[in-house]
């Protein structure tokens, strides 16, 4: 069986040895999952461009489509970084394990993000009526919906490598859901 190690900072390539640098002066240190990503010379560099895009939505409601992406993809990894950030964009712990669930009962524009996001990853961008009249009835735009289809590709690119390499998590650990989001 494959071991997938992370790598340290001389163990990659000068530009990402660079960003590196750069992640350790904004977070205080390098998530493991980037470091993984950093074994190839140009993917975190042109991963962290691309998550860092100008977007229409909101921090918090990207968060709550990297939240509910997650669940569905089951990333322990990426649960427990994004309800750390999540926690940072002002959701409650009750808030988190609500959208990761697909009950919100405390925001109905971000319950119509939650339900979109939820049907389309599991969908396959395939969308019944009603969650889309949900969604713009909400008050998004076909703009913000372009968004989220954007962040969900994003926070996959994530949940695959983690699920796949199984690096280990320096999050706090996110807390089960009683009942697996399907």
């Amino acid at each position: 069986m494959q071991n997938f190690s992370v790598p340290t900072k001389d163990q990659v390539s000068t530009n990402n040895q660079t960003i590196f640098e750069n992640l350790q002066k904004g977070l205080g240190f390098v998530p493991n999952l980037y470091a993984y990503i950093a074994k190839n010379d140009t993917a975190l560099g042109d991963y962290l461009a691309y998550q860092n895009r100008k977007s229409s939505l909101s921090a918090k409601e990207k968060e709550v489509v990297n939240l509910v992406t997650s669940q569905i993809n089951g990333c322990a990894y990426c649960l427990a970084a994004h309800t750390a950030i999540g926690k940072m964009n002002g959701f409650t712990d009750e808030q988190i394990l609500g959208i990761r669930a697909v009950s919100v009962d405390f925001d109905s524009k971000i319950e119509a993000l939650a339900l979109l996001t939820r049907a389309l990853v599991n969908g396959r961008g395939k969308v019944a009526d009603t969650v889309k009249e949900q969604f713009f009835n909400a008050g998004y735009s076909e703009a913000n919906f372009i968004d989220v289809v954007i962040v969900i590709s994003d926070i996959t690119v994530t949940n695959y490598v983690h699920n796949f390499t199984q690096v280990p998590v320096d999050f706090p650990a996110a807390v089960a859901l009683e009942a697996e989001l399907v």
